[in-house]
C-alpha cells in the first residue's frame, strides 16, 4: 500500500508534479490523503479522475482518505461524484 498525501494548494503549478507521484505509485494499491487540501482546480480534478480510472484498470484500489471540505465542494461544483475519484464513499 503506497500512501500519497495532496498538498494545501492543487492548481494548475501542482497538477503535473501530482501526475508524477501518482504515476511513481502505479502497480500498488493506493491512498491518497486529502484532509489538508484548501484550494483545487480542475486540472487537478482530471488528474485524480484519470487516476482512478487507471487504478480500476490495473483492478487496484485507489482510496481518497479524509477528503477536505473544500475537495468536497470542488467535486460538487463539477458535478463529479466523490466516487468518480475514490473506491470508497467520503464520510463527509
Amino acid at each position: 500500500m503506497v500512501t500519497v498525501s495532496l498538498p494545501e494548494i492543487l492548481d494548475i503549478r501542482a497538477a503535473s508534479p501530482l501526475a508524477t507521484e501518482l504515476l511513481q505509485a502505479r502497480g500498488n494499491p493506493l491512498t491518497i490523503e486529502a484532509s489538508s487540501v484548501a484550494k483545487v482546480g480542475a486540472q487537478c480534478i482530471q488528474v485524480l479522475l484519470s487516476a482512478h480510472a487507471t487504478w480500476t484498470a490495473d483492478g487496484l484500489p485507489l482510496n481518497v482518505a479524509h477528503p477536505s471540505e473544500p475537495l468536497l465542494d470542488a467535486l460538487e461544483t463539477l458535478g463529479i461524484p466523490f466516487t468518480d475519484i475514490s473506491e470508497q464513499e467520503s464520510t463527509k
